[in-house]
């Protein structure tokens, strides 16, 4: 039997290979690349935290159900262990036999204690003594002192303390701790020695009298999933607070440890943090790169890609060059936009500023899924309600990992007079979507803004993302229904023009789908997403395929299709696209969706289970033509054979395509100065 679907998790792996690649390539800047290695990282800590502990929790409640692809919850434990391992020994060979030896020749080391000349030591036990031993806590293990509590990603040094005098001997921790940066500087600003080498020299002082017999780093991951159940939940808000604090105490489902450490501490941290040896990690380097984020953070513009600075729509700045405000804009025709390559804070913002500000303004309404830290569009919310307009957020608390930011802002924004809602029971509310009601000359007009990304200043500089701004009257009204709906209390209604999950979105786009078998060869399909794992949407590609139609998939992360299988998916391609930007917008388009036309659909939504069925989210067609030729553009560069890109085989392995030198073939920048070169002409 042909396979027909690739296992979720360990596509998801391959992604991550796929970003740990940009580390090795050619033509990307040296800090650039360390930069990529270092989110590597980041991004197995948090696959660890949520997939596998998810896996771990089925194989302890003996759920026997199989993946779609057809594994046991064990049996991806089993293949997970193997392909992380091959990927952290890939990884360090990267980055401590190329990437460091390269920044070394470049002037930048990280080096280690024994390496050290007496005057930097010297100056690292006065650092230590002054700034890291006050708040050291060596915890030792006896009959009076219990195995302490490892919080989750914390770096701690394990080691062996002997009493010489009466030969006992013991067991101690102690966490590095984080209130100052990993890497500890050095005079000349270009060598950094890590902080947990320099705890690890001057032990003698945290075990006076003792004898330290050896010592070795680990750090623990634990399940950071939040369990909420929702329809149990009296007060959301004070149900997600009680979930984060009991976060902290998640079981262990990870333990990395330096190599070299004790066959007897490592039996000893396996067995207190109720591990398997499977679960074991061991490291050559130092553990957790993403303390590399500070290398990168350092003023070397030599070592890093010049900057591409974002340009502002052209029909905006015409506007303000002639004292009209956005709104005026979007009455003359519909806006759209393309971050990072245009301006977020001279679209978005700005929308959301001068809403703020405007005293024709009546109402504004916005859904919020990740906000960040500070936020301007945030402020200008209150600024809005502290005015008088009525201001009314849905604040989804269960965006993962950004819970604690959302109780943050829920709670500062309804200091501020804003009407704060959580959405539905049951549901995320992934959907972006902002409504600002206005009192124009001619009467009140509803002027909205729909986007494939978030609502966040930071990413947006970043994440690549398309948003729409239209006060078409269809829209204005489908727009309204969805916040009456997610707001107030009604059941869904027919939307004239919006596709929305989890009501119609699923149908809507197998109908699309299916009306393009229709065509049979002359079919066409494209699609760019983020992920695609829906086993309903993937069976419907491959009924598509075998009627013949052309069907091209762009998919960052994952994607469980096989694609150029003989008789099940001949015609399907599937690529992924990576570079400066994380390429993050939906942008699907059916060559013969609309009559004698293509049709374009960009929103919040990738094919996904969760996003077609358990989440509320937004897609919006797109007619004008200038737009749909931006579109045609943007695709067209991600589909060009002279480009760098992962092109996925039928048997779902990922290969390498295009120049060998990164910078000959970066379709991103290519995409940059055609966008520069429209705003010039």
């Amino acid at each position: 039997m042909t396979q027909r679907l690739l296992n979720r998790e360990l596509s998801w792996l391959a992604f991550n290979r796929r970003v740990l690649s940009l580390a090795a390539e050619p033509g990307i800047p040296l800090l650039e690349r360390l930069k990529f290695a270092a989110i590597c990282s980041s991004n197995l800590d948090e696959f660890f935290q949520v997939r596998v502990a998810a896996l771990k929790d089925q194989v302890a409640a003996g759920v026997g159900r199989l993946s779609p692809d057809g594994m046991t919850a064990q049996a991806q434990l089993t293949a997970i262990g193997r392909a992380a391992d091959r990927f952290v020994a890939d990884q360090e060979r990267i980055v401590l036999d190329d990437l460091l030896p390269s920044l070394a020749e470049a002037g930048i080391r990280i080096v280690h204690w024994a390496e050290l000349e007496e005057v930097d030591r010297a100056h690292l036990v006065e650092f230590f003594e002054s700034r890291v031993f006050p708040v050291l806590t060596p915890l030792a293990v006896d009959p009076a002192h219990p195995f302490p509590y490892i919080s989750n990603l914390s770096l701690n040094l394990a080691a062996m303390v002997t009493d010489p005098d009466v030969g006992e001997r013991r067991f101690a921790r102690v966490k590095i701790p984080n209130v100052f940066p990993r890497l500890v500087v050095l005079a000349d600003g270009q060598r950094f020695v890590p902080v947990e080498e320099i705890i690890a020299a001057q032990l003698h002082q945290l075990f006076v009298g003792m004898v330290v017999e050896e010592h070795a780093f680990f750090r623990v991951t634990r399940n950071a999933d939040l369990t909420l159940e929702e329809e149990e939940a009296d007060d959301l808000l004070a149900a997600v607070e009680m979930e984060l604090r009991r976060r902290r105490f998640g079981r262990a489902v990870r333990l990395e440890a330096q190599q070299g450490i004790s066959m007897e501490m490592l039996e000893l941290l396996v067995r207190e943090l109720d591990l398997e040896a499977d679960d074991v990690t061991l490291h050559r380097g130092p553990l957790d790169i993403t303390c590399c984020f500070q290398l990168h953070a350092l003023d070397r513009p030599d070592l890093k890609d010049p900057p591409w600075t974002p340009v502002t729509a052209g029909r905006i700045m015409r506007a303000e060059s002639q004292d009209r405000s956005i709104f005026s804009v979007i009455r003359e025709r519909a806006l759209m936009v393309h971050h990072p390559y245009e301006s977020f804070a001279g679209s978005v913002e700005n929308f959301l500023a001068q809403a703020a500000d405007d005293p024709q303004v009546k109402s504004i309404k916005m859904t919020l899924y990740r906000a960040g830290g500070d936020s301007p569009i945030i402020r200008s919310l209150m600024r809005a309600a502290e005015r008088g307009v009525q201001v009314a957020v849905l604040v989804e608390l269960k965006a993962r990992f950004d819970e604690a930011t959302n109780v943050g802002w829920a709670k500062a924004l309804e200091r501020s007079g804003v009407h704060v809602v959580y959405g539905l029971v049951g549901l995320k509310t992934h959907a972006k979507c902002t409504l600002v009601v206005r009192e124009d000359d001619d009467g009140l007009r509803r002027y909205c803004h729909i986007a494939t990304g978030n609502y966040n200043s930071k990413t947006a500089r970043t994440y690549e993302d398309v948003g729409f701004l239209t006060c078409d009257p269809k829209v204005g009204s489908d727009v309204t229904q969805l916040f009456n709906h997610l707001t107030g209390y009604s059941r869904a209604v027919e939307f004239q023009s919006l596709l929305v999950a989890p009501r119609d979105l699923r149908t809507q786009l197998v109908d699309l789908i299916e009306h393009e078998m229709s065509f049979g060869p002359e079919g066409r399909i494209t699609a760019k997403l983020n992920s695609l794992t829906d086993p309903e949407m993937i069976e419907v590609l491959y009924r598509a395929s075998q009627a013949g139609v052309q069907i091209q998939l762009i998919t960052r992360g994952i994607c469980c299709l096989l694609p150029g299988v003989p008789g099940l998916s001949e015609t399907v391609r599937v690529r992924s696209i990576l570079g400066r930007y994380l390429e993050h917008s939906r942008i699907i388009r059916f060559e013969h969706g609309d009559e004698d036309q293509p049709l374009f659909v960009i929103g919040s939504a990738d094919w996904m289970g969760r996003n077609l069925d358990r989440r509320v989210e937004v897609m919006v067609p797109v007619v004008h033509p200038k737009h749909r030729d931006w579109l045609d553009q943007v695709l067209a560069f991600d589909l060009a054979d002279d480009i760098v890109r992962h092109e996925l085989d039928s048997e779902g392995v990922w290969h390498r395509h295009g120049p060998a030198d990164f910078s000959h073939g970066d379709a991103q920048e290519r995409f940059y100065r055609w966008v520069v070169d429209r705003q010039k002409a």
